[in-house]
């Protein structure tokens, strides 16, 4: 059977206004993908969708419809089904569908698709969550784990796709089933069709690499639909380093001014194969910087990426924006100069931000020890520790303080928050080193 593909790009036409659809019908959408003279579309109760979506059930779902999304994606579904049903019920109320994650076991933390007891268990499990759900009006399609690819070793692990897949038709007719990848290959893409021709489409998750998706999956063999289940600011592993190998991130703007990039260049323009994406995260969390990839801060406030995914699902910014800020400095010093200072050595940090509406800023400024977290594919992460900041002193965006005494690595962060519910960051990494 041919596998019919959807990775997950965000490919909606930006429409007027930010009115939110409520009237979900009642019981199951009828969920199709189709193509037509070699151009894929994916169809709710019979009529053209394209997904404007974001991943995370945990964020600010009404801010999502209200900035003009259409849908958000899960990673896991789990067995606490009053708890999912509040969350399908609360997307539901605000006019988005739900593409449902479905937590599968991965090789790398230690699940063997050779035990034929494991792979039947997982295989029960997934039946009965999808059992629990598969009625409920907002639910969009199926997502059968996520980057299993990622250093997989076993092929078997498709044979198990392909069987929870063909369960899932069983169970549920009406919605598609999809399985997540962290990128692709054209040896990938083939034993995909090989081992799991029940899917319905398959999801890529790429960041700074998304350019060419298209043509690059045509090159590895895939022509049909497609969703991009993951995109966003360049990622921690593809990102620039500091001299001792940290990961240089982008500041809010910087990363603001990517995705409308390639919002339009990568995601938006193909309308053959390409059927929507989420962009990544509708939240925050900790991953090398709590910064990296959540839209939003710990507090809840929006950063300038939330206003350019606004513009880029609507065609219009918000009535008050978050303010822009520029690459954060030590002593005019920028994260790819490397920089090192001397224990207890006086320094300034500095950033300039503007606010476009003209609402005064506040700076909050945070040291921090740098990550040692070496996890991959958004495995958890601890949030390092807070270093005071000796002798600091602060005016309008500069920070004058006195380096730790303690050698190490550490990283420097700045908020500047607007007190409408916006704000932006920049953040650098410096060495603590002793001079020779």
């Amino acid at each position: 059977m041919r596998v019919l593909t959807l990775l997950c790009v965000l490919l909606l036409t930006p429409v007027a206004g930010l009115a939110v659809a409520t009237d979900l019908a009642a019981g199951p959408s009828q969920v199709r993908v189709v193509e037509t003279h070699g151009v894929w579309h994916l169809t709710v109760d019979g009529a053209p969708f394209r997904i404007r979506g974001a991943g995370g059930s945990g964020g600010d779902l009404e801010a999502l419809a209200a900035r003009g999304g259409n849908a958000l994606r899960t990673w896991s579904t789990g067995p606490d089904h009053a708890a999912v049903d509040a969350m399908l019920d609360r997307a539901q109320r605000n006019g988005l569908r739900v593409a449902m994650g479905l937590a599968v076991g991965k090789e790398r933390h230690g699940f063997d698709y050779d035990d034929a007891d494991a792979v039947a268990a997982q295989l029960a499990r997934i039946r009965a969550e999808v059992a629990a759900h598969r009625d409920h009006p907002a639910v969009l399609m199926w997502l059968v784990g996520n980057e299993l690819n990622l250093e997989a070793r076993n092929p078997k692990v498709w044979d198990a796709v392909n069987a929870i897949a063909e369960a899932i038709r069983e169970i549920d007719p009406h919605h598609p089933v999809m399985t997540p990848l962290a990128g692709f290959d054209a040896a990938l893409i083939a034993t995909l069709k090989a081992r799991a021709p029940a899917l319905d489409l398959i999801g890529v998750q790429l960041y700074g690499d998304i350019e060419g998706v298209q043509g690059r999956l045509r090159a590895a063999g895939w022509t049909g639909a497609y969703v991009v289940t993951e995109w966003g600011p360049t990622g921690h592993w593809e990102s620039p380093e500091t001299a001792w190998g940290a990961p240089i991130e982008d500041d809010a703007s910087r990363k603001a001014q990517l995705l409308a990039e390639r919002y339009v260049r990568d995601i938006d323009s193909d309308r053959a194969q390409g059927l929507g994406s989420f962009v990544f995260l509708w939240g925050q969390k900790q991953e090398r910087t709590p910064t990296w990839y959540g839209l939003f801060l710990p507090g809840g406030e929006s950063t300038p990426a939330v206003d350019a995914m606004q513009y880029a699902w609507t065609g219009t910014w918000p009535a008050n924006r978050a303010p822009s800020i520029t690459p954060l400095r030590i002593d005019g010093r920028l994260a790819g100069d490397s920089v090192t200072l001397a224990p207890g050595a006086s320094h300034v940090a500095s950033v300039e931000v503007e606010d476009i509406d003209g609402d005064p800023v506040e700076y909050r400024w945070v040291l921090r020890e740098e990550s040692r977290a070496t996890t991959i594919g958004g495995d958890p992460e601890t949030l390092p520790p807070a270093v005071p900041l000796a002798r600091a002193y602060v005016e309008a965006g500069r920070l004058r303080f006195d380096a730790p005494t303690a050698p190490g690595h550490y990283r420097l962060f700045v908020e500047a928050h607007d007190g409408q519910g916006h704000a932006a960051y920049a953040n650098i990494p410096f060495q603590v080193a002793v001079p020779r």
